[in-house]
């Protein structure tokens, strides 16, 4: 099958084509090759890892969560849950890693006057590492702080120039 892209149809000169671009794509997709790590041979054991990361947010919309005046619901209470539920889905986003039996989560969240650390912890008796979960479960959690007050955090024009979410990392793994 012949494809003809629009700027070839319309006789433009000197326009990129996006199909050649696109079989490009394609054919350097063919040649890569992912795989699973095959962890059947080692041994369960006891593990835990601990995440953690901010959200960087204005002072006006610090005092707005203190006192309870977010709109959507109360952030910190929402990133607890979207930050459990986040861990258990951690390979269903992220295809390599292995699908776990998350036996514990934990998020903890603390207000400060510039925004909101989250931190993560996951354990489970099992043949691999949690860290992947524990940053899930970190990122989401402080996507969904986000998702509550963005409105509090646009200026004029709709954008976000203050608010980060940032450091998010692997505190501590233990095996």
């Amino acid at each position: 099958m012949i494809v003809q892209s629009t700027a070839k149809k319309k006789g433009l000169v000197g326009i990129k084509d996006p199909i050649e671009n696109l079989r490009h794509y394609q054919a350097s997709l063919i040649t890569v090759s992912f795989r699973q790590i095959d962890i059947s041979k080692k041994p369960a054991s006891f593990r835990t890892a601990r995440a953690a990361g901010r959200i960087k947010l204005k002072r006006s919309t610090v005092d707005r969560i203190r006192k309870g005046l977010a709109e959507k619901g109360d952030p910190m209470s929402l990133a607890k849950i979207s930050g459990i539920m986040a861990a258990k889905r951690t390979s269903e986003l992220l295809p390599l890693c292995h699908p776990l039996k998350i036996e514990s989560t934990t998020i903890e969240t603390s207000l400060s006057p510039s925004g909101i650390e989250v931190t993560a912890t996951v354990s489970a008796t099992e043949k691999t590492g949690l860290e992947m979960e524990a940053l899930t479960a970190a990122t989401v959690a402080l996507l969904n702080v986000w998702d509550v007050v963005k409105a509090y955090e646009k200026d004029s024009r709709g954008q976000y120039p203050t608010t980060r979410i940032q450091d998010v990392r692997v505190v501590r793994k233990v095996k």
